[in-house]
């Protein structure tokens, strides 16, 4: 039984949501700073690709059970306390982080803290910023903030903890240094943060928080679900993977061009997202039987993954193997940032209102089964080279255009 408390209407400052989406920069710097530590931790440490890369893929595994919990939670208790659980964990994580140099424990341990942080901040924050936005914005403007504030720090945090840890003092400790300014500055400003949900709720363990919602609709199963992981299987190959196979190339910056190839990845994929927006807006982008965005995304995801498969065949360029990582990276934050628009743009139209939070946060965590891939091509690399792992991703890639394609045609 919940007893129910209602609070008097919320007036938000006009700038209101601005703190919240600052949050969000703060958890989304902390989630990918994490990139060109991972070939600091395989130059200085002797840790393998493929256990560098299973723990950064191990930030998914603390994201899901985030993702899942945190969003109808905050449904229940309010966005302030979750999201503000949420920067106080992404700091925690961060000094775990800094421990890093002493084992791998603390670096998995880190990153799970992590996932746990921004899988909170990613359901219960994007909601918190839409709804400070309704008030004095157009319509789709809150989504559209939330997105941006994470991805800046997507962006941003890899390129600062890239120059950090190439140039700056005390590499295992200094790139983590300014994620945790920055998240102590979202911290008290979320103090005056005005909270939005009117309902509080102390029957917050009641057996709704934990239900998945939208797996009885049938596009959604058939459609969405088999794209998502492609999203940040599209991101993290272009992040990880192939700054790993091409870094050696330029050993004098190679860190730094580590934080550069997730940078212009994150970037490219928050570039395209206002095209992608106004495809999905368009008579022909609303046609559910012919979803343009499906196949523009995933056309790029695979036109990019043989980009890469030619790039890791080039072995002899040099330095400009690394610079044509760089130009197959925009072509993944192209896809990436496309099926992102695509999938959320999807579930909004599908979701009844009382299960849009539940069905976002299903379709998010099927995303972020793609950070496994950077690992999966790693522990392969005794079975086939890296040219001909990735012509196989490209062909898988190609089979889920083809299946998702008819499945639409199904359910449209």
């Amino acid at each position: 039984m919940t007893n129910t408390v209602v609070q008097p209407p919320v007036r938000p400052h006009r700038q209101a949501w601005a703190r919240a989406a600052l949050a969000l920069t703060a958890i989304g710097w902390g989630a990918n700073q994490f990139a060109p530590m991972v070939l600091l931790y395989r130059e200085r440490m002797g840790v393998s690709a493929s256990a560098a890369e299973a723990i950064f893929g191990l930030y998914a595994a603390g994201l899901v059970p985030g993702l899942l919990i945190a969003g109808p939670l905050s449904d229940r208790i309010g966005r302030r306390p979750v999201v503000t659980f949420a920067v106080l964990l992404s700091m925690l994580s961060g000094v775990v982080l800094m421990l890093g140099s002493h084992g791998l424990a603390w670096l998995s341990t880190g990153r799970v803290l992590m996932g746990v942080a921004s899988g909170a901040a990613f359901s219960a924050g994007s909601a918190w910023v839409k709804e400070l936005s309704a008030a004095n914005a157009v319509a789709g403007a809150g989504a559209r903030r939330a997105s941006i504030a994470m991805t800046v720090g997507f962006g941003i945090g890899p390129l600062v903890a890239g120059v950090l840890v190439q140039w700056g003092p005390a590499a295992y400790e200094a790139p983590y240094i300014p994620q945790l300014i920055l998240a102590a500055t979202a911290l008290a400003l979320l103090a005056r943060t005005p909270e939005t949900v009117q309902r509080w709720q102390s029957g917050i363990l009641g057996s709704g928080l934990l239900r998945l919602r939208g797996f009885g609709d049938r596009r959604f199963v058939g459609v969405l679900l088999p794209m998502a992981p492609w999203v940040f299987a599209a991101a993290t190959i272009a992040m990880v993977y192939l700054p790993g196979l091409t870094a050696g190339h330029v050993k004098g910056i190679s860190l730094v061009y580590a934080g550069t190839a997730a940078t212009v990845t994150a970037m490219s994929g928050v570039l395209i997202q206002p095209y992608a927006r106004r495809i999905a807006a368009s008579p022909a982008g609303r046609n559910p039987s012919r979803p343009r965005l499906l196949t523009l995304g995933l056309c790029l995801v695979t036109l990019g993954t043989l980009t890469d498969a030619g790039v890791a065949a080039l072995t002899g360029l040099g330095a400009g193997q690394a610079i044509l990582t760089l130009a197959a990276a925009v072509i993944m934050g192209f896809g990436y940032g496309v099926l992102l628009v695509f999938g959320l743009a999807e579930v909004q139209r599908l979701a009844p209102p009382e299960d849009l939070a539940g069905m976002t946060a299903v379709f998010q965590a099927f995303t972020y089964l793609g950070f496994a891939a950077p690992y999966v091509l790693s522990a392969l690399k005794n079975v086939a080279s890296p040219s001909t792992l990735l012509l196989a991703v490209a062909a898988l890639g190609a089979l889920t255009l083809v299946v998702t394609l008819r499945n639409a045609r199904r359910t449209g």
